[in-house]
Parts: C-alpha cells; structure tokens; sequence
C-alpha cells in the first residue's frame, strides 16, 4: 500500500499551486497548504531532488511534512487526494472525523480526483508506458503537476467569479 509522507508529491503540488496563484496575483484569496496520510516525515523538508528540481523552473518548495489533521476538513473548501491509496486514506479521515464534528461551517470537502486527479493519474500513466523512464522523471512530475494545477486553477476560478474579482 502506498502511503504519502508528505515530502515529494504534495508539496511540490502545493508550490507549483501556489507560484501560478501568485503569478495571477490572487494570494489574498488562497489558502494553499499540504500534508500527509501518514506522520513519517513530520517536521521534515520536502525531497531534496523534488526541491531542486522545482528551483530549476523558478518555484521554490518550502513546505514542512505535516499529517492530515481534523481540522484540514473544516479549514479548507478542496482536499485533493494524489492518488487512489491517499483518496481512501482521506475518506477514513474524513469519516472519523465526522463523527466528532456535528456542525461545518464551510464547504465540508469536495473531491475533484475523479476530473483532476484522476487526469493526473492517466497522465502518469501515459509516461509510465514510455520505456525506460528518462533520468528527468521529477520533470515530468512536475509537468504533469503544472497542467493539473493549470487545470484546477482555471475550474476554481470558473465556478467562483467573484475569487478573480
């Protein structure tokens, strides 16, 4: 089973995320974090190659692992899982921790991994196929990360007129 520390994936999607937010200069009207299914690597700096990889197209990860709290479910209007195994993690979160919040204030999650990640995944999937994987693998993570977030961005702003305004 795989399991998501909270070091390579999430938060170079938190970053790319963040960085096209900002370019739209749209920071004030973001809320932009990552964190894991597990607590493995809690307190620790993203994946040194993911890091340099991402420095490379100018977009600095500066995010530290954290796990999922119950709070993320009340905090933020959009959890995105990347991948099947974190989608199910997730929902067991999210679950428990219905059980103990009766009232959400705000939007309590919406999964858009059936229209984005479920993109990512069949993009990953596309490049999987290409044998071998070229040594720019974390390239490719991060070209597939930034039409994803391209995506997600473009259908956040299309459904919330006012968060461009």
């Amino acid at each position: 089973m795989s399991w998501s520390g909270n070091i390579c994936r999430s938060p170079a999607a938190e970053a790319v995320f963040r960085n096209l937010v900002s370019k739209c200069g749209l920071e004030s009207k973001f809320l932009i974090d990552s964190a894991g299914t597990i607590g493995y690597h809690e307190g620790n700096k993203a994946d040194s190659r993911m890091r340099s990889a991402s420095k490379k197209r100018g977009i600095e990860v500066t995010s530290i692992s954290r796990p999922v709290k119950p709070s993320d479910f009340r905090d933020f209007d959009l959890i995105l899982a990347m991948d099947r195994q974190n989608y199910g993690c997730l929902s067991i979160h999210l679950i428990c921790v219905s059980v103990h919040l009766f009232f959400m204030p705000r939007c309590l999650m919406h999964f858009y991994l059936e229209q984005c990640a479920e993109d990512l995944l069949s993009s990953f999937e596309r490049w999987r196929h290409r044998e071998p994987l070229p040594d720019s693998a974390p390239k490719k993570v991060l070209d597939l990360l930034e039409d994803a977030c391209e995506s997600l961005l473009d259908s956040i702003l299309a459904e919330n007129a006012n968060v461009a305004a």
